[in-house]
C-alpha cells in the first residue's frame, strides 16, 4: 500500500482535526446524556432528536474524505518509459518573412514551424529544450526545461517583429547567444548531449554578412536546419505586435507589405540554410507541409529505463472509497429531504388550523 495525498499530509489532519473534534464530542456528550436520563426513574422521551447512529455515520464519511484524500493505492501494472538524456536548443526566426504565405498553399510559415517542433518534442521525450528567437537581435525566450508545454506555449504567443520597426536581420544574428547556452549547458551538465535545430528562410535583409555558427560546432552532437518557403516566395502580412494581425500566424486579416506598388515577397534562400548546416555540422531539410521532418537519431546518451526494469505504476484505491463516501452522504440527504418535508407538513397544518 502507498499514499499520494494531495495536500501534504500534516495539512489534511489540520483540515480533518476540528471537525473530527466537534463529532466526536457530540458523540459522547449524547452518550453521556443518555445514561444519565436511564437512571432517572421516569426517563423523558427524546421523540425529536436526533437518532443516535446519525453521528458516528458522520464521523465516518470525514474519516473517508481524510483517507481518501491521502489516495491510497497499491503497486500493479507495468509501463516502459523512455528519457533522452539530452539539451536540446531550439533557433526559430522571428523576422516579419517568417508569416510568409507559403506553407501548405497560403499558410503561414509560422504555422510549419510550429508543428515541427511539436513533431521534435514526441520524438525526443524527456529532453531539455531551450527557445531562442531572432530578429533585428537574438533573444532567449525560454531557458533549458523539461516543460514541453512551456515550450509550445511561447511558440503560440510569439510574435514577429514588428513591420514598421524592422530595419534588417542577420540570419546568424543568434550564433553568439547560440554559443553561450550550449557552453553553459555543457558547464553544468557535461555528461548530457546537446542537439541544435534551426529554423529559418535564410533571408538574409541586413547589409553585413551572416555571422557563422561555427563557435557552437563543438557543443553540437546532432540536430538540423529546417528550411521554410518557396522559390517563387509568399506575401507578408503586416505585423503589429498585437493579436489581431499576422503576428500571431494564423495569416488572417491585415494588410500585406508593400514593396514597388506590389506586395512583397520573401524567398527561401536555400544556399544560406545549407551553409548554417554545414558550420554546425548537422543535415539541411526543406521542409514542406506534405512530410515530415527527418529527426537524426537521439545521441548515444540516450537512456531507455525499460533496459534495466520496468517502472510500476500505481492502481488507484481512493475511488472505492468515493463510492461509499456517495452512499453516506445520500443517506445524510434523504434523512435532509424527510425533515424538510415533514416540517413544510406541520407548517400548513398549523396554516390550516389557524384559518379555522
Amino acid at each position: 500500500m502507498i499514499l499520494q495525498p494531495v495536500l501534504h499530509p500534516l495539512l489534511l489532519v489540520l483540515l480533518c482535526a476540528p471537525v473530527v473534534f466537534v463529532v466526536v464530542r457530540e458523540i459522547v456528550s449524547r452518550s453521556l446524556s443518555e445514561r444519565s436520563e436511564t437512571k432517572r426513574p421516569d426517563p423523558p422521551t427524546r421523540s425529536g432528536s436526533t437518532p443516535r447512529w446519525l453521528w458516528p455515520l458522520r464521523l465516518l464519511i470525514v474519516l473517508l474524505a481524510f483517507v481518501m484524500l491521502l489516495r491510497p493505492g497499491i503497486p500493479g501494472g507495468t509501463s516502459q518509459t523512455l528519457a533522452t538524456d539530452t539539451d536540446i536548443v531550439l533557433v526559430v526566426d522571428s523576422t516579419a518573412s517568417i508569416v510568409a504565405e507559403d506553407w501548405n498553399g497560403d499558410e503561414p510559415r509560422l504555422t510549419g514551424v510550429r508543428a515541427d517542433v511539436q513533431a521534435i518534442v514526441d520524438e525526443y521525450p524527456g529532453a531539455r529544450f531551450a527557445l531562442i528567437t531572432f530578429d533585428a537581435s537574438a533573444q532567449l525566450r525560454l531557458p533549458l526545461t523539461t516543460d514541453a508545454t512551456a515550450l509550445m506555449s511561447s511558440l503560440e504567443v510569439m510574435r514577429p517583429e514588428v513591420t514598421d520597426q524592422s530595419r534588417g536581420s542577420s540570419i546568424g544574428i543568434a550564433n553568439r547567444m547560440l554559443a553561450d547556452t550550449l557552453s553553459a549547458a555543457a558547464k553544468s551538465s557535461p555528461d548530457r548531449s546537446r542537439m541544435v535545430f534551426y529554423f529559418g528562410d535564410g533571408e538574409q535583409t541586413a547589409s553585413s554578412e551572416p555571422e557563422s555558427f561555427g563557435s557552437s560546432a563543438k557543443y553540437v552532437d546532432g540536430g538540423a536546419v529546417f528550411g521554410y518557403g518557396t522559390a517563387e516566395g509568399g506575401p507578408m502580412m503586416k505585423t503589429t505586435g498585437r493579436g489581431d494581425d499576422a503576428s500571431t500566424g494564423s495569416g488572417s486579416g491585415g494588410e500585406y507589405i508593400e514593396y514597388q506598388g506590389a506586395p512583397a515577397r520573401s524567398v527561401i534562400d536555400e544556399d544560406a540554410l545549407r551553409t548554417i548546416a554545414q558550420e554546425l555540422g548537422v543535415e539541411y531539410q526543406h521542409r514542406t507541409a506534405d512530410t515530415a521532418p527527418q529527426l537524426p537519431e537521439a545521441p548515444t546518451s540516450t537512456t531507455d529505463y525499460s533496459s534495466s526494469g520496468e517502472v510500476g505504476n500505481v492502481i488507484e484505491l481512493y475511488w472505492i472509497l468515493a463510492l461509499a463516501l456517495v452512499a453516506l452522504l445520500a443517506v445524510e440527504f434523504a434523512r435532509a429531504t424527510m425533515l424538510v418535508t415533514r416540517m413544510r407538513g406541520l407548517a400548513a397544518s398549523a396554516t390550516e388550523g389557524g384559518d379555522r
